[in-house]
C-alpha cells in the first residue's frame, strides 16, 4: 500500500505476458470506498429533498412547488400546499446570482407562467383573476395589487415579460433575451450590441452543413496523417531536424550581424538621449546573440550525440503504424474515453446542483428570503465532491493509457502476429478490469495530489490579481510552474509504469521503479523520441488545423448570405485541433510504449538461442545496424586484438549471469 511497498526484491527477470496477478489491491479498496462516498453524497442530496427542490423549484419561503410542505419555524408563509402550483416565478428575473447559486429576486410558486407582456399592475391583477396565477406575494390579496403600499417589493417589476417554463426544471424563463444582457456582458465582452451576436449565430446556422463537412475532413486528414507518418517517417523526421538546426544557425547569424551593424553605426555625434538608447540596443543585441549562440551550441551537441538515436525514433514511428494496422480499434479508444468522461461529468454537475439546494432552510438577514445551507461537517461534502471530480477523471484517463499499453504490449511480445487475440484492445480492457484497477487508482491519485495544490494556487493567484506585491506574485507563479512541471513528469512516468505493469504484472511502485531505471539507462534515446517525435506530432496537428482552416475559408467564401466568418471558422479549427490531438496523442502513447518494450527486449535478450528478440523487423534492422557499427568500431582499433576480444566476450558470456551479460551486450550498441 505504501509507495515503496513492493514485494519483489533483488534482480528480477522480466516475463512478458506470462504471469498475471492482481496488483495494488489495497488501493482498489480505497478507490472503491471513495466512490461509495461519492454515491452516498448523491443519496444524501436525494434523501433530504435537494433533488426535488432542484427539479421542482422552491419559493422564497422554503415551499417546494408542486407538493405539500411542512411549516418552517420562524417563516410565516412556509408550510403551504403548493400541489397545484408547479412553476417557479421570479419577481425580478434578471436579479439572479448564478455564480453563487443564490436567488436575489423573490420567487413564488404559480399555476401558469405569463404568456404575454403585463405592463401595469392592473394587467397583473387581471392575469391573476383570469388564470389563477398570483404573481404577487402570498400575503397580498389580488384586489390589492393596484393599491398595496409594498407592491414595489412584493409584486413583479413592470413590465412583466412573457415567459415559458423550462421542460425539466419548471422555472418561468423570460422569452426576451435582452433581459440577460448583464450576464452576456460577463461572458461576451467583445460584443457591443446584440446585432453582432445575432450575425455570428446566423452565420453558424447558415453554414452548419459546411461546418459538419469540415469536421469530417479533419477526421479524414488525421487518419491520413497517421498513415503518412508510417511510410515517410524517415524523410519527415530528417527534414524537421534539418530545419531546426538551420533555423537555429540562421537566427544566431542574424543576431550577430545585427549586433555588428549597430555597433558599426554607433558614434558619438548623436544627441545624448539617442546615443544612450543606441548603446542599450547594442548591449541587448549582444546579450541576445550570446544566448542564441549558447542555445545553438547546446542544440548542435545534442543533435550530434543523438544523431544515431534518431534512427530509433524513425523505426518506432514505422512500427507504431504497423500497430494501428493490426489493432484498428485503437483509433476508437478516445471515443469511449470521451463518452465515459461526459457521462461522469454530467453526473458530477447534477450532484453539485443537488448540493446547492441541500441543507437546512435559513432566512437571509439582508433579503429576508429563505436559503438552504449545509452546516457542520456536511458543508465539506462539496470539497469531497470536488476531489472526486479530479481523481475519477484522472482514473478514466489512466484506464485509457493502461488499455492502450496492454494492447501494444500484447502486439509486441507476441512472436507470431497471426496468434494475436481477435480484439487485443478488448482483451486488454478486460485484463485491466480483472487485475490492474488498483494500479490505475494509485497512479491517478498521485496525479490528483499534485493537481489539487496547483489548482488552489492558481485560484489564489486569480483572486489576488492586482492586489499582491511583486514578490508574492513571483513566488506564486514559481510554485505553479514547479507543480505544473512535476505533474507533467509524473504523467510521463505513470504512463511508463502502466506499460511496465502490462508487461510484467507488477505493482505500481515496482513498475514505476523499473520503468524509471530503463528510461535513465536510455536517456539519450528518450530525449530523441521526446524531442523529435513530439515535435513531428505537434507539426502534424498544426498541419491538420491549417488544411482544415484553408478548406473552410474556400468553402465559406461561397456563402454570400452573411459576412462574419469568425465563429464558424473558430468552431472548425477547434474541432480539427481536438480530433488531431486525440489521434496523434494515441500515436504518441503507442510510440512511448513501444520504446519501453524495445528497451526491455534489448536489455534481457541478445538474439541467441533461448533469448530471441521479440521486436518487429524495422526495429531488428536498427539493432543489426547498431551491431555492425559497433563491430566496425572494434575493427578500426586494430586486427591483432580482435581474437582476444572475441574470446573474452565468449568467456564472459559463459561465466557471467545471463541478465548481466545481456545488459553489457546491450550497452555495447546503445
Amino acid at each position: 500500500m505504501g509507495c515503496c511497498g513492493s514485494t519483489e526484491k533483488g534482480t528480477r527477470e522480466w516475463k512478458p505476458l506470462e504471469d498475471r496477478c492482481c496488483t495494488d489491491i489495497p488501493w482498489l479498496i480505497i478507490f472503491t470506498a471513495f466512490c461509495v462516498g461519492m454515491t452516498c453524497i448523491c443519496g444524501f442530496a436525494i434523501a433530504t429533498g435537494a433533488a426535488s427542490r432542484l427539479i421542482s423549484g422552491y419559493d422564497s419561503y422554503g415551499n417546494t412547488c408542486g407538493q405539500k410542505n411542512a411549516p418552517i419555524e420562524g417563516i410565516p408563509l412556509s408550510g403551504r400546499d403548493q400541489s397545484d402550483k408547479k412553476f417557479v416565478f421570479f419577481l425580478d428575473p434578471c436579479n439572479i446570482d448564478f455564480l453563487n447559486r443564490k436567488i436575489k429576486s423573490m420567487a413564488l410558486c404559480v399555476d401558469h407562467c405569463p404568456s404575454e407582456e403585463l405592463k401595469t399592475y392592473d394587467d397583473v391583477r387581471k392575469f391573476a383573476t383570469r388564470n389563477g396565477s398570483e404573481l404577487c406575494s402570498y400575503d397580498v390579496p389580488v384586489n390589492k395589487y393596484t393599491s398595496h403600499p409594498d407592491r414595489g417589493t412584493k409584486c413583479p417589476m413592470l413590465p412583466v415579460p412573457p415567459s415559458k417554463s423550462l421542460p425539466l426544471f419548471h422555472r418561468c424563463v423570460p422569452v426576451d433575451v435582452s433581459c440577460y444582457a448583464k450576464f452576456a456582458e460577463a461572458l461576451i465582452t467583445f460584443v457591443s450590441d446584440n446585432s453582432v451576436l445575432h450575425r455570428l449565430i446566423a452565420g453558424v446556422m447558415a453554414s452548419k452543413e459546411i461546418i459538419m463537412g469540415l469536421c469530417l475532413l479533419a477526421l479524414v486528414l488525421s487518419m491520413i496523417l497517421m498513415i503518412v507518418i508510417r511510410y515517410i517517417s524517415a524523410v519527415l523526421v530528417w527534414i524537421i531536424t534539418a530545419l531546426v538546426v538551420l533555423g537555429s544557425l540562421g537566427g544566431t547569424g542574424v543576431l550577430w550581424w545585427l549586433y555588428a551593424d549597430h555597433r558599426k553605426n554607433l558614434n558619438d555625434t548623436r544627441p545624448a538621449d539617442e546615443l544612450e538608447v543606441a548603446k542599450d540596443n547594442v548591449q541587448a543585441l549582444l546579450v541576445y546573440a550570446i544566448a542564441a549562440t549558447v542555445f545553438t551550441v547546446v542544440l548542435l551537441l545534442l543533435m550530434f550525440f543523438m544523431r544515431k538515436r534518431v534512427a530509433l525514433t524513425i523505426a518506432l514511428f514505422h512500427v507504431a503504424g504497423s500497430v494501428f494496422t493490426h489493432l484498428p480499434l485503437l483509433v476508437l479508444q478516445p471515443v469511449w474515453t470521451f463518452l465515459a468522461l461526459m457521462l461522469f461529468w454530467v453526473y458530477w454537475i447534477t450532484v453539485l446542483m443537488f448540493l446547492g439546494t441541500a441543507g437546512s432552510p435559513v432566512q437571509n438577514a439582508e433579503t429576508g428570503l429563505v436559503e438552504f445551507r449545509m452546516s457542520g461537517p456536511l458543508q465539506y461534502m462539496t470539497w469531497y465532491h470536488a476531489v472526486g471530480l479530479i481523481w475519477i477523471s484522472e482514473f478514466l484517463l489512466a484506464c485509457q493509457q493502461m488499455t492502450i499499453a496492454g494492447a501494444v504490449v500484447t502486439y509486441y511480445f507476441t512472436r507470431n502476429k497471426s496468434q494475436l487475440p481477435l480484439t487485443p484492445i478488448v482483451t486488454s480492457g478486460l485484463r485491466l478490469m480483472r487485475y490492474h484497477l488498483g494500479t490505475v487508482a494509485k497512479g491517478s491519485f498521485i496525479i490528483t495530489l499534485v493537481e489539487i495544490p496547483r489548482l488552489i494556487l492558481s485560484y489564489i493567484h486569480t483572486q489576488l490579481k492586482g492586489r499582491e506585491n511583486a514578490c508574492a506574485r513571483c513566488m506564486l507563479k514559481a510554485c505553479i510552474c514547479c507543480l505544473w512541471c512535476l505533474e507533467k513528469c509524473l504523467r510521463y512516468l505513470n504512463q511508463n509504469a502502466y506499460a511496465a505493469t502490462a508487461i510484467n504484472s507488477t505493482s505500481f511502485c515496482t513498475s514505476a521503479r523499473d520503468a524509471f531505471i530503463i528510461l535513465v539507462e536510455n536517456a539519450l534515446r528518450v530525449a530523441a523520441i521526446n524531442t523529435v517525435g513530439d515535435f513531428v506530432l505537434f507539426l502534424g496537428k498544426v498541419l491538420i488545423v491549417s488544411c482544415t482552416a484553408f478548406a473552410g475559408v474556400l468553402a465559406l467564401n461561397y456563402q454570400r448570405d452573411y459576412t462574419v466568418w469568425v465563429l464558424p471558422l473558430f468552431i472548425v479549427c477547434l474541432f480539427a485541433f481536438l480530433v488531431a490531438h486525440c489521434f496523434l496523442s494515441i500515436f504518441e502513447i503507442v510510440v512511448d510504449v513501444l520504446f519501453l518494450c524495445f528497451a526491455v527486449d534489448t536489455k534481457y535478450n541478445d538474439g541467441s538461442r533461448g533469448h530471441e528478440y521479440y521486436m518487429d523487423k524495422a526495429l531488428m534492422e536498427f539493432v543489426e545496424n547498431s551491431k555492425k557499427a559497433a563491430r566496425g568500431r572494434d575493427a578500426g582499433d586494430g586486427t591483432e586484438m580482435k581474437p582476444m576480444r572475441c574470446y573474452c566476450a565468449r568467456r564472459f558470456n559463459r561465466v557471467a549471469p545471463p541478465a548481466v551479460a545481456a545488459a553489457v551486450h546491450q550497452r555495447a550498441f546503445s
